[in-house]
């Protein structure tokens, strides 16, 4: 079904409760995404499933209200595993919101954070732990939690969870809940990896596309600057004058994050930022005044930047292309969240030719490439073979584009994995 259908659609019909429909509209939630549309079914008749999604799909929803439904309905207990914890924090505020007063309990174990009021928590035999993976880790040796009563597992972001090296963390938790636990895993990438564990600790779950592996979404208006790393602080101002909504700067290293955001308050922008070399607090802080819009300027790592779900981001901009090429996808994901537009633009040195073109072949588009003062600009688009697209990227050769035919925006038919 297509998002405009889905529009005519609401959540009725898809297995959920009065009482949580009830919630749901109370939120203002009048229909679902397509990942939701398909998901919550196949998730509160019992069923492992496996969702392929970009950020920004509406994940959280799609795996919340099952959990809910299941907590609610039996003495199992739910279990959440995320990549970061501001991506944790997140989700745990959205159970909350969601369940209302139905008198939910949750544990939030995140690293990073005081472990004795995670302890508290997880004595006061919570309905569902939401966690990061080392810190659930650590609470399992040191016997804080037993996972004997899981019923039903999240596994969130899960490529990004491989990627920052929680593999050896996620089977041992895969490993501890019981076997008649039910899965959900939803990932942006579809790795070898992922496909190794689904097919370990999964009963034959379903799969369900809304986007292929590697896509972004249709509406990002997405393009490239190639511009030398000294000209690049004033590529950004110029920018950023085009551009009054909220932006979002991406930069490969933390010390990078903290020069941006230092040049750019001094020009009078107002920015943050959010790194591992800030404090929990601190993060916590800079991601709450960016989605109040005290500061309409956040610059972030990409480990950091996981835990940033924040509506109407109107650009998104790469100062510095990602180290893994798979971080394109996620990184933009956070603009046209929603059936919205957005825009992402990227830098790239003159001698980045090379990672432009694995962009492409990762996103199957062809990136429009521009230079401030159109130098070099010739030689490098006939290097990569790209440039020539306009906004919303036209259809590569051989391959199936942005816009055009197919049905890429609200997925394929399921199937069993």
């Amino acid at each position: 079904m297509e998002r405009e259908e889905l529009q005519q659609v609401g959540f009725e019909g898809l297995g959920i409760v009065p009482g949580l429909l009830k919630r749901i509209a109370a939120l203002g939630f009048k229909h679902p995404t397509p990942i939701q549309f398909k998901a919550i079914p196949i998730a509160t008749s019992g069923e492992d499933v496996v969702g392929i999604a970009q950020t920004g799909s509406g994940k959280t929803l799609a795996f919340s209200i099952p959990m809910l439904q299941m907590v609610s309905k039996s003495d199992k207990k739910g279990l959440i595993l995320l990549p970061t914890r501001e991506l944790a924090v997140q989700v745990e505020e959205t159970l909350r919101k969601v369940a209302g007063n139905s008198g939910l309990r949750t544990a939030i174990v995140i690293g990073g954070a005081n472990i004795r009021p995670q302890i508290k928590q997880l004595r006061a035999n919570p309905h569902i732990i939401v966690a990061t993976p080392g810190r659930l880790i650590d609470h399992i040796s040191q016997k804080n939690i037993s996972l004997s009563r899981i019923g039903m597992l999240v596994l969130d972001e899960a490529d990004r969870m491989l990627d920052m090296g929680f593999e050896p963390q996620l089977k041992q938790v895969l490993e501890s809940v019981p076997d008649d636990r039910q899965t959900m895993l939803f990932s942006a990438t579809m790795p070898d990896t992922i496909t190794t564990i689904a097919n370990k600790y999964m009963k034959k779950p379903l799969r369900i596309e809304v986007a292929r592996p590697g896509t972004t979404a249709d509406k990002i208006d997405q393009e490239v600057f190639i511009v030398p790393k000294d000209e690049k602080m004033d590529l950004l101002g110029r920018l950023l004058k085009e551009y009054h909504g909220k932006v979002l700067i991406f930069s490969r290293t933390k010390h990078g994050a903290g020069k941006i955001t230092k040049a750019l308050n001094k020009e009078g922008y107002k920015a943050d930022e959010i790194h591992s070399n800030r404090s929990q607090n601190q993060r916590q802080k800079a991601l709450k005044g960016f989605t109040a819009g005290r500061h309409r300027i956040l610059v972030a790592t990409d480990i950091a930047s996981r835990g940033i779900d924040v509506d109407d981001i109107e650009l998104v901009l790469n100062f510095d292309l990602p180290e893994q090429i798979e971080d394109y996808v996620h990184r933009i994901g956070r603009t046209a969240r929603a059936g919205k537009s957005g825009k992402a633009i990227s830098f790239a040195a003159p001698d980045q030719k090379n990672d432009i073109a694995q962009i492409q072949k990762l996103i199957n588009v062809i990136l429009p490439i521009k230079a401030p003062n159109g130098k070099q600009l010739e030689s490098i688009k006939a290097s990569i073979g790209g440039g020539r697209s306009s906004s919303r990227s036209r259809q590569r050769p051989g391959g199936r584009g942005r816009s055009g035919g197919g049905r890429r925006g609200n997925g394929r038919s399921k199937r069993r994995y």
